[in-house]
C-alpha cells in the first residue's frame, strides 16, 4: 500500500510541475486506473466524466463502413457529434465486415486505422481470434444477454433484425414473399444481395436464411449455397450489389436484406414514387445481430470507448429502434421504462422466438461459405 507520506510527496510533486506550467500529472492515471488505450471500462478510466474529457481532447473518431441509412447511423453520428463535440469520419461507407477487419490488420497502429468496427458477429468472433480487438465493458454490459456478447468483452452485439425480401412493386408484379418464390421465372435477373457472402455479413446471413428455407440447419448451411447456385443457373440472380441508389433507380428491383434496411428504403423512397414492399419470408426466418468492437490499436482510444457507451445508452438504443433495428437491450429497456414505445410499435410482427447459431456453428458456416460461394455462383 502507498504510505501517506509517499502519497503526499506525489501530490506536492504534481503541484510543483503545475507551477512550472507542465502537464505530466494530468496524464498520470490514479492508482488502480488505466489510460484510455488499455481501459476496460469507463470506471477503469476514472469514470464517465474523465472518459468524456479525454475523448474531447482527442476530438475525432475514425469509423469505417457505416452508411447513414443503415440502422440510423445518420442519427447516431449526428447525436454523438452534437453531444460531445467530437467529429466522426466515415471511410468507405458501403464497405462490408471483411473490409473492416482487413483495415485493422493492414493499418496496425497507424493513425489512419479505424477506431471502431461494426461487423456481423461471426466476423467479430474471427477478429477476436486474431487478437485485433480491445476488451471493454460498457456500463450496460451486464444487461446484454450472454449469447449476444463475448465473455472477454472484446465485442458485444448492439442491434439486429430479420432477413427480409424487399421489392419494387411498381416494377415487379407480384412481389415475392418467400425464398421459394425467388426461383420463379418472373424474377429473372432481378434478385440481388447486399454484397458477397464471404465478405458481407448481410449476404452471409441471407445464405443462412436460404439454407433454413431449404431443409438446412444451423449445422448445415450448404443448402443455402445450393439455393443460390440454382438462382444463378436459372438467371434470376442479379450480380449487382443492392443499396439505396440501385433500389431507387430500379437496377436491383428485388433485394434480400435486413428488415430494418428494407423498411428504411421504403420510408426514404416513398416520396420519390418508389413503392418498396417488404416481406419477412416465413420459410427461412433468420435473425442475427451486429457486433460493435474497439480496435486494440485505436488512434483515438477514449473516443472509441465513449462511442461504445453512447451506442449502448438508452439514447443510442432508441435511435436504433427508430431506424427499425431491434436494440440488443430492448427487453431491459422495456423493464426499466426507457424504451421508445412508439418506435417499438412500428416494428414488423414476427412469430416465434428467434434462435441463434452457436459460435461453433457460425464458424463452420463461415468457412463453408468462404470456400463454396465462388463455385456456387460461377458453376
Amino acid at each position: 500500500m502507498t504510505r501517506p507520506r509517499a502519497r503526499a510527496a506525489a501530490v506536492l510533486g504534481c503541484f510543483a510541475l503545475m507551477a512550472l506550467g507542465l502537464s505530466a500529472c494530468e496524464n498520470r492515471p490514479a492508482a488502480g486506473l488505466a489510460k484510455p488505450p488499455v481501459a476496460t471500462s469507463a470506471e477503469n478510466a476514472g469514470g464517465m466524466r474523465a472518459l468524456i474529457a479525454a475523448a474531447k481532447r482527442e476530438g475525432t473518431l475514425r469509423t469505417i463502413a457505416l452508411p447513414r441509412d443503415w440502422a440510423d447511423y445518420g442519427g447516431l453520428i449526428d447525436g454523438f457529434g452534437k453531444k460531445y463535440g467530437i467529429k466522426v469520419t466515415v471511410e468507405d461507407p458501403l464497405g462490408h465486415s471483411e473490409d473492416e477487419i482487413d483495415a485493422l490488420k493492414r493499418r496496425g497502429n497507424r493513425p489512419t486505422a479505424p477506431d471502431v468496427i461494426d461487423v456481423g458477429d461471426a466476423f467479430a468472433r474471427n477478429a477476436a481470434a486474431q487478437n485485433l480487438l480491445a476488451p471493454y465493458k460498457v456500463a450496460a454490459y451486464d444487461s446484454i444477454p450472454d449469447n449476444q456478447k463475448d465473455p472477454k468483452a472484446r465485442w458485444s452485439n448492439n442491434y439486429g433484425g430479420y432477413i427480409s425480401i424487399g421489392c419494387d412493386a411498381n416494377r415487379v408484379k407480384p412481389c415475392p414473399e418467400t425464398f421459394a418464390d425467388l426461383l420463379k421465372p418472373a424474377y429473372k435477373g432481378k434478385v440481388s444481395l447486399e454484397g458477397e457472402p464471404p465478405r458481407s455479413a448481410t449476404a452471409f446471413s441471407s445464405v443462412y436464411a436460404a439454407a433454413l428455407a431449404n431443409n438446412g440447419s444451423f449445422d448445415d448451411i450448404q443448402p443455402g449455397l445450393d439455393f443460390f447456385a440454382e438462382l444463378e443457373k436459372n438467371g434470376n440472380l442479379n450480380p449487382l450489389s443492392s443499396n439505396l441508389p440501385t433500389v431507387q433507380d430500379g437496377r436491383t428491383p428485388i433485394s434480400i436484406n435486413w428488415d430494418y434496411i428494407n423498411l428504411h428504403y421504403a420510408d426514404q423512397l416513398r416520396d420519390k414514387g418508389v413503392n418498396w414492399q417488404v416481406a419477412i419470408p416465413f420459410d427461412g426466418s433468420f435473425a442475427q445481430y451486429f457486433a460493435l468492437a474497439i480496435n486494440k490499436n485505436a488512434p483515438h482510444p477514449a473516443a472509441a470507448r465513449l462511442w461504445q457507451e453512447y451506442l449502448f445508452s438508452p439514447e443510442g438504443q432508441n435511435l436504433r429502434l427508430r431506424g427499425y433495428a431491434r436494440p440488443v437491450l430492448m427487453d431491459a429497456m422495456q423493464q426499466d421504462g426507457t424504451l421508445d414505445k412508439a418506435a417499438a410499435a412500428r416494428l414488423p410482427t414476427v412469430e416465434g422466438t428467434p434462435q441463434f447459431p452457436t459460435d461453433a456453428q457460425l464458424e463452420k458456416a463461415r468457412e463453408t461459405v468462404a470456400r463454396g460461394w465462388a463455385k456456387a455462383v460461377s458453376g
